[in-house]
């Protein structure tokens, strides 16, 4: 049998495919599949952090920034720890990104502060001197859109069964529910904020688009 498919090309190039096409699916898709998994203690993210996460995107943030540490020396040492494909299970969509005009930020939420994206939002080179990022005043005055969020939040839920309201998990719950939760979390990063505009805004019942996108900012750790 071996000698006849070394007489014939074409049919030892077939036989060849479907060898490494079922190696692939008996050794690599499982392991692709238990790597995809959520890391331990991974959560959804919150009303609050999704509603930022729609605003990096509409502001086309990740056109500059990647979120995606590479498993090299000169990445970890800058960056942190590489990326693992757990870490991205409810990311829809990934924001990998290809293009580093501004730093990684996978782990920006570990090394920023609340403080520092305030400034760096309003002025960039007040904090980065160099930096030719361009301000995003309008994020102080413009109100982030929670309804959108939490629609987003409840239908990755159903559909694909994010894991919402369960044991140690992201609390979702109803409309009502879930404006408590926004509240109650935009509250602690409002308080640690400056701008007294954004502050009374708040107190008025209005969540603006900085205080999400630092909420989101935050969670990447």
């Amino acid at each position: 049998m071996f000698s006849w498919l070394e007489k014939n090309p074409f049919f030892f190039a077939v036989a060849v495919f479907v060898v490494i096409a079922y190696a692939g699916i008996v050794e690599v898709l499982p392991n692709f599949t238990e790597n995809a998994r959520p890391i331990e203690g991974k959560k959804p993210y919150t009303v609050l952090q999704l509603a930022g996460r729609h605003i990096y995107i509409k502001e086309s943030c990740n056109a500059c920034h990647s979120q995606l540490i590479r498993p090299f020396k000169s990445e970890t040492d800058r960056y942190g720890m590489y990326s693992l494909s757990g870490e991205f299970a409810y990311d829809r969509p990934f924001l990998w990104g290809s293009k580093r005009t501004g730093p990684d930020l996978m782990r920006v939420g570990g090394y920023r502060t609340t403080d520092w994206h305030e400034n760096h939002m309003w002025e960039p080179t007040s904090v980065v001197p160099n930096s030719i990022m361009p301000a995003y005043k309008h994020m102080f005055k413009d109100n982030a859109d929670i309804e959108t969020a939490y629609a987003e939040a409840l239908t990755v839920k159903k559909v694909f069964n994010v894991p919402y309201d369960v044991e140690n998990g992201t609390k979702l719950g109803s409309w009502e529910d879930a404006q408590a939760e926004v509240k109650a979390e935009a509250q602690a990063i409002v308080d640690q904020m400056k701008n007294e505009e954004v502050k009374k805004a708040f107190a008025r019942g209005e969540i603006k688009e900085i205080v999400a996108l630092i909420a989101y900012l935050n969670s990447l750790k």
